[in-house]
């Protein structure tokens, strides 16, 4: 039995894209909640715009709706994803849209929660609400990927990224930058766009990182720090260890001395015992359950090539950055092969250039 789909207008077209648009510019900060645009708009003209707040609450339809400069009164609402219908620490969105008597409610796609799907659909048609859905659905599905992706898996959405030079290098001693500007500008979007960023101690006491997003305006957005590092052996005069408290930096670790143990305590690092094992490697699939429990959404990997190989090899990764730099590195003391790309093609099929301002540097989307 096939289901009529809606039909829309080029308007309604626009507001949807200035909705997304909304969506969009807030992913990666809203917790454990989806990001979602939200425009509402009576005769033909937008009296308001709303989104998910930093951190998930308010939920976007609770702003616009806030925020709005006329009388809602018969007012068309556009959304990215169905509204909520269930009673959490804030109201459901649906009582706010009945409320205010707002007369159509149009949305992309429905919301894959369990205690949301399809219900809100029906709640509000109940209440003589126009409800319709499907506008811009395959790209706002896309948009919407990593959430249902975190939904149904219950686990964060893993994306990984690389340096290698033109000799095939990840690190040298003597000559650590790899990439150019252009290049690490892209590095920080990714930053400001996941809540938590993954690396091995190695790569920390090796690179002496600061893991910040360092784009104008949003330097505030930086991610959590997510240490691995079984025996405590990260150096405790390191910018993450000195600039690290409760909020903002975990450490996995199986075993350490009391000492190390109250050391890095002193310092305020939220330090999380974990399994290993019998190579030594933490099982990183009870680490994303732990990291998911902890409100961490959107996961960013800058590891070194052992971390890297072992996540390729287990398909932890759901997309994978390579970049390639036109600069060679010294070889002249110790430096580091890139020694996983053959297991990074073998295992993510999916190959898209991207189409970016790189200069002579290149970066390569992986999927599976």
């Amino acid at each position: 039995m096939s289901t009529k789909k809606d039909k829309f207008s080029s308007k309604d077209k626009l507001y949807m894209e200035i909705a997304l648009k909304l969506a969009k510019s807030r992913y990666g900060h809203t917790g454990s909640n989806p990001s979602v645009g939200c425009v509402i708009v009576k005769h033909d003209k937008i009296i308001s715009i709303g989104q998910t707040s930093i951190n998930g609450r308010p939920h976007a339809e609770s702003n616009a709706i806030k925020n709005s400069i006329d009388n809602l009164n018969g007012s068309k609402m556009y959304v990215t994803l169905e509204p909520c219908c269930h009673h959490g620490v804030t109201p459901p969105c649906t009582n706010l849209i009945i409320k205010s008597k707002i007369s159509e409610v149009i949305y992309s796609v429905p919301d894959v929660d369990a205690r949301v799907k399809n219900k809100s659909f029906k709640i509000l048609k109940s209440k003589k609400i126009k409800v319709r859905k499907g506008l811009l659905e395959e790209k706002v599905k896309n948009f919407y990927s990593t959430y249902f992706f975190n939904r149904k898996k219950k686990l964060p959405y893993v994306t990984g990224k690389i340096a290698v030079s033109k000799n095939n290098l990840i690190y040298s001693k003597l000559d650590k930058k790899i990439t150019n500007t252009k290049a690490d500008k892209f590095t920080h979007l990714l930053r400001y766009k996941n809540d938590s960023l993954m690396i091995s101690y190695k790569t920390l006491n090796n690179d002496n990182p600061k893991l910040n997003c360092r784009l104008n305006g949003v330097k505030k957005y930086s991610p959590k720090r997510i240490i691995l590092d079984s025996k405590l052996n990260t150096n405790i005069n390191s910018f993450i260890i000195k600039t690290a408290n409760k909020s903002n930096t975990i450490i996995f670790y199986n075993k350490a001395g009391n000492s190390q143990i109250l050391s890095f305590k002193k310092k305020g690092i939220n330090l999380i015992r974990s399994k290993i094992d019998n190579k030594g490697r933490f099982d990183i699939k009870i680490i994303l359950k732990k990291l998911y429990k902890l409100n961490c959404r959107n996961l960013l990997v800058e590891g070194g090539d052992e971390l890297t190989n072992y996540l390729l090899r287990n398909k932890i990764f759901n997309t994978f950055y390579l970049y390639k730099s036109d600069k060679k590195l010294s070889k002249k003391n110790e430096y580091l092969n890139f020694n996983s790309l053959n297991l990074l093609k073998q295992k993510y099929k999916k190959k898209i250039d991207l189409k970016l301002d790189l200069g002579k540097n290149k970066i390569t989307l992986y999927k599976i």
